[in-house]
């Protein structure tokens, strides 16, 4: 199962020798590079990269503050010109702190440091939620989609039920098989076999439209064209 590693860069030719070595680096896949902190930093808290190499000195956003936002959500190795923040780096449970210009044999060092990913036990194909004070079985593939509503997540199905559930669309979306299912909006969950026509902002699934969310848009566009 490989890695997936995201770059963080403002500076375009970091990103690109970064890029060279994660490609010919086993095990690692690049999933994304940006000179746009801010732009990372969703994908990193919508779960997409397993590992972030992450610039310090940048100015939409320091690396320190990505960091304060981000720890927890992935692995990180800081990649910097700058040795002062070393100490504070690891504060954070950085696992590398790479000080450019750095070999790629330097860069291999660091990776040994990251432990891989653990695959996610395969799914039965089914789940049961609390509705009306009773568990209901919801087969996957009877799900059309899922959406949001205050407190409650209704679960809309091919035989036309509407089940509320006091259960959160984020737990869905963690639950869900990635294979089978896409957040797409912070509302609504779709079910990626339902869908039928694909525009900037919206879904079609047939007859029923879906909105995307801006923030959702860059993964949903790699998802389709897998």
């Amino acid at each position: 199962m490989s890695i997936r590693c995201l770059i963080i860069d403002d500076e375009p030719l970091a990103l690109n020798v970064l890029a060279g070595y994660i490609q010919q680096t086993p095990d690692l896949q690049l999933v994304d590079l940006t000179t746009r902190p801010r732009h990372g930093l969703t994908r990193v808290l919508n779960g997409e990269a397993d590992l972030v190499f992450l610039d310090i000195e940048m100015k939409e956003l320091h690396g320190m503050e990505f960091l304060k936002q981000a720890s927890g959500h992935a692995h990180f190795i800081l990649t910097t010109a700058y040795p002062d923040y070393a100490l504070q780096g690891y504060e954070f449970d950085v696992k590398d702190y790479l000080l450019k210009p750095f070999s790629y044999e330097r860069f291999v060092k660091a990776i040994q440091k990251i432990p891989p990913p653990v695959a996610a036990p395969a799914s039965p194909g089914y789940f049961f939620v609390k509705s009306e004070y009773k568990l209901i079985r919801v087969d996957h593939a009877d799900i059309i989609y899922l959406e949001a509503l205050r407190d409650y997540v209704a679960i809309h199905t091919i035989k036309g039920q509407k089940l509320l559930t006091l259960q959160s669309l984020s737990s869905f979306e963690k639950e869900l098989p990635p294979a089978l299912f896409a957040r797409v909006h912070k509302s609504y969950i779709v079910a990626l076999s339902r869908v039928t026509v694909i525009e900037k902002n919206r879904l079609l699934l047939h007859d029923l439209s879906i909105p995307v969310g801006e923030t959702y848009r860059g993964k949903l566009g790699g998802i389709f064209r897998k």
